[in-house]
């Protein structure tokens, strides 16, 4: 662990570069902030007010470590609907609410909830609220106000309205729609410039700059006043002392309406959810690979709302957009997120009539910029890969959202992907009876790697059990996670899975998923959902990542490699370790060319009816060139022990007392297999690691844990067999 001036002198080191990063998020998050409220029908100026409140709070009490705190966008069409039906001052009283609720729920450390909502349904969600966005600012950036019911009413008149524009007179308006069309070229084409001093700023901060040149090249070169119409202009931004003489007063008269406590609901709802992807997010950004403390985070928000919406404020949640450009710009901890506030109260006082100079068609442009890229068709492309019962999933999402509401959005959401599932999986049981059941075991095994074991199911209703074993594991460890007791595992634990082998391998560690083998997906992507497969049933030409590794193993070691379930398991019944199990099927096998090596995975059965258990293990069978004597080695322990209390000798050699204190060896008949068993044999096994390994004449089968075999210990397994299978052809 660092000391304490070992940190200062590493925060002090990176000071100059989250100085700067705050500056060039300023520029970003001021005339976003300006645009967000004012898409809210809030006044302007409580946009800027949520960035400097949560800047502010959030740096000193926060948990995370680059994000960067604000207006959100997905509050947008929240915070609409609480101004329209509840008021101005009513709605401030709503976001104080929704404040306190965020501080209980971190309190309640109830963080884990954003591992509750399928991925699919939160990208719908997302979607609707980018939708929500580009439909109302989209006529207003091309100078049409209009007022329409809901978010497809808006998204419906964009036609009429690119046909309005061809038919204004008013030459006021043209210019207000010149000015949008012109700042929505901006914000598409400025990343495909490549000029390293233009890029300096930020897409957002080059609309200001032209909109205010375009305003004095006007009123100083011209001496005409500005041609844009005023009722598209940004209103007058009151100075500082105004802003605090007239601070608002929350109006908490309708605290007993439904329609009060529903406005807190959906602002809590949407802030919560998304604050806590971006921090999942822009956990995966940060160079240093920290864990954000989710629950310290929210109690942080929470206070921060509060706060602001005594001052007149927003909702504060953490965004991905401009916590982004923190870490692309050399942000690395909370002290960015302070500066950005800082440079926010800087602007405020020295710029603030400058502002009014903003076309506000210019402003809605970087609006339906990021709704645009918030629904992006690129998104649904995506999903489409997935599985096209995502697409399902995430245009419930969507269409509810935008007809209903965003809470009514996520439920449908919920409700299709559980209905999907059980489709899917062709069984109700199989959520019904094991929902509430222990579904995850882990343990340390002897080389210090962590074996994690999941069974019946994995979904987006049960993975939290999982998360929180992976969150136990220090990240520079090696983890096997075996899949192949379950029955179902779903897109979200998927992706989920694929994020922490991220996190491990960047700290050191490793993440090998084992068992989906048996899983069949209908997708090639990798986070598609799988399924049990049948026995008859083909693995799909869609190989699972160990599938893959598999082949290159099966290169590396002159094997052909065949993934096909197949019940030709004779080959094992003569060995002893079979003779109480009954063989399933085997597969993913890897055969030598004439035979003599077969590395596979196996199912079998032990016991009957409610006492039998399905098991699945890679073993490894090697045809010998000549008959050897029959025989079964294993690791001496207290079974073993208790097996020569029974009467089963265990045969013991005089010149290798250590051979004989650290195996058991059985077989019938010991003085040919002591004949056998030559020093250099010994040897072999004393200085190798521990594995079953056992002889019935003409071959000889090797195995190590009950469980499939990772593809390091499937190397390790082969090695071992070749150089075993050399030592016995020289004996």
């Amino acid at each position: 662990m660092k000391s304490k001036e070992s940190s200062l002198g590493g925060f002090i080191k990176a000071l100059p570069k989250n100085i700067f990063s705050g500056l060039v998020v300023s520029l970003i998050a001021l005339p976003l902030g300006l645009g967000l409220a004012m898409a809210s029908e809030a006044p302007p100026i409580a946009g800027v007010i949520t960035a400097i409140v949560g800047g502010v709070i959030v740096s000193v009490l926060g948990g995370s470590f680059v994000t960067i705190s604000g207006p959100g966008n997905g509050l947008v069409g929240v915070v609409l609907i609480a101004i329209t039906s509840l008021g101005l001052t009513a709605t401030y009283a709503a976001i104080i609410c929704s404040g306190i609720i965020l501080i209980i729920l971190g309190f309640l450390r109830l963080g884990k909830l954003a591992d509750y909502f399928p991925s699919s349904a939160i990208q719908g969600m997302l979607a609707a609220i980018g939708l929500i966005i580009l439909g109302k600012q989209f006529h207003i950036m091309l100078g049409n106000k209009i007022v329409r019911d809901s978010g497809i009413d808006y998204l419906l008149e964009i036609p009429n309205t690119i046909i309005t524009v061809f038919q204004f007179e008013d030459k006021g308006l043209i210019y207000a729609a010149l000015a949008g069309v012109l700042s929505l070229a901006i914000m598409v084409f400025y990343s495909k410039i490549r000029n390293k001093y233009l890029q300096l700023i930020p897409a957002p901060m080059w609309i200001v700059i032209v909109s205010v040149g375009f305003s004095y090249y006007y009123q100083l070169v011209l001496k005409s006043p500005n041609p844009i119409s005023l009722d598209y202009m940004i209103p007058a931004i009151p100075d500082i002392q105004t802003i605090v003489r007239e601070i608002p007063s929350p109006d908490f008269k309708m605290v007993g309406s439904l329609s009060f406590w529903s406005s807190v609901v959906a602002l809590t709802l949407i802030a919560s959810i998304e604050s806590l992807l971006s921090i999942k997010a822009v956990d995966k950004l940060d160079v240093d690979k920290r864990r954000s403390n989710v629950n310290k985070d929210i109690k942080a928000l929470g206070l921060a709302t509060v706060v602001s919406g005594f001052l007149g404020g927003l909702n504060v949640v953490t965004v991905i957009a401009r916590s982004s450009v923190n870490v692309n710009n050399g942000g690395s901890n909370r002290s960015s997120n302070l500066f950005h506030a800082l440079f926010l109260v800087v602007f405020i006082l020295l710029f603030s009539s400058e502002l009014t100079r903003i076309p506000l068609s210019a402003l809605m442009a970087i609006l339906v910029y990021t709704g645009y890229k918030l629904a992006s068709p690129v998104i649904v492309r995506k999903i489409f890969t997935i599985g096209k019962e995502q697409l399902i999933i995430f245009f419930a999402t969507l269409l509810v959202t935008l007809k209903i509401g965003l809470i009514s959005g996520i439920v449908a959401g919920l409700i299709a992907t559980f209905i999907i599932h059980v489709v899917v999986t062709k069984s109700l049981g199989l959520f019904m009876k094991n929902i509430l059941k222990p579904n995850v075991l882990m343990y340390k095994e002897e080389d210090g790697s962590y074996f994690v074991s999941v069974k019946h199911f994995c979904s987006f209703l049960n993975f939290n059990t999982l998360k929180n074993n992976l969150e136990a594991i220090p990240e520079n460890n090696d983890v096997i996670i075996d899949f192949s007791l379950c029955g179902f595992v779903d897109h979200s634990v998927m992706e989920s899975v694929d994020d922490y082998q991220e996190l491990f391998h960047k700290k050191g560690g490793n993440i090998e998923v084992i068992g989906l083998d048996v899983l069949g997906a209908k997708s090639k992507h990798p986070f598609a959902l799988r399924r049990m497969l049948t026995l008859q049933k083909i693995l799909p030409d869609n190989k699972t990542k160990r599938q893959t590794n598999l082949s290159l193993v099966a290169d590396n070691f002159d094997l052909t490699y065949n993934p096909v379930k197949k019940t030709d398991g004779e080959f094992l019944e003569n060995f002893i370790y079979f003779k109480t199990k009954k063989i399933e099927h085997i597969f993913n096998e890897l055969t030598e060319e004439n035979g003599q090596y077969r590395s596979f995975d196996v199912t079998f059965s032990e016991g009957e009816f409610i006492a039998k258990e399905v098991v699945r293990t890679t073993m490894l069978f090697i045809k010998t060139s000549k008959t050897i004597p029959a025989f079964t080695l294993d690791k001496e322990g207290l079974l073993e022990r208790l097996y020569a209390l029974a009467g089963y000798e265990d045969i013991d050699f005089e010149s290798h007392k250590d051979f004989s204190n650290r195996f058991y060896l059985r077989g019938e008949n010991p003085e040919e297999i002591k004949a056998f068993f030559t020093n250099e044999l010994v040897r072999f096994f004393e200085s190798n690691a521990y594995y079953h390994v056992e002889s019935n004449n003409d071959g000889v089968l090797i195995c190590n844990k009950q469980r499939i075999a990772s593809i390091k210990e499937i190397k390790a397994l082969l090695d071992y067999g070749v150089r075993l299978n050399k030592l016995i052809n020289n004996t």
